[in-house]
């Protein structure tokens, strides 16, 4: 099964931008492992205003990648996208998993980030904590529903002062089945 990993910035106050939108705090001074990330995927799960950031900003980038994105109110997407909607989120996903290929990228916005964390279908988080304190913009983490406990399985630290944390999250066992035995 093809694993999905959240990779994106984030603040050290906690936020993946600024009170405007920004991302401009976001250093690529460095390749900082993503020309070794891009390489070990085929896929991007990315919600609508990602993507239309991603096409705006850099669509060549991205064009060899096949792009999934969850939104229900796009009717039209470019080139190797599919839109997938609220109504076939958890199935399409399933589908998608059990393709042949390599990894899948969470790209996000916060609101897919945090639907794809209340079904517990991330397997790694690769989160590059930027050495900037925003002071106010967009949380990473919305509407969760539940504690969700992590295991740290690697970190790395820059000469710029980013810092890469590479986490798991941990199994959730639904102990109530045990009630019946």
């Amino acid at each position: 099964m093809r694993k999905i990993i959240l990779n994106l910035a984030l603040s050290l106050d906690g936020y993946i931008e600024g009170p405007n939108g920004e991302y401009d705090w976001c250093f690529a001074d460095q390749d900082y492992g993503m020309t070794g990330f891009l390489g070990s995927t085929d896929a991007i799960f990315l919600g609508r205003k990602s993507y239309e950031m991603l096409m705006r900003d850099s669509p060549e980038v991205f064009a060899a990648i096949k792009m999934y994105v969850f939104s229900n109110t796009l009717t039209h997407v470019e080139g190797n996208a599919e839109i997938i909607t609220e109504t076939d989120f958890k199935a399409r996903i399933e589908e998608i998993r059990h393709q042949p290929g390599a990894n899948i990228w969470l790209f996000g916005g916060a609101e897919l980030v945090s639907a794809f964390i209340n079904h517990n279908m991330i397997n790694e988080m690769l989160i590059s904590v930027h050495p900037v304190i925003l002071g106010a913009g967009k949380p990473l983490f919305i509407n969760i529903k539940e504690r969700t406990e992590l295991t740290l399985i690697g970190s790395e630290q820059f000469s710029s002062g980013l810092v890469q944390l590479k986490y798991t999250l941990k199994p959730k066992f639904d102990l109530s089945v045990l009630d019946n035995l």
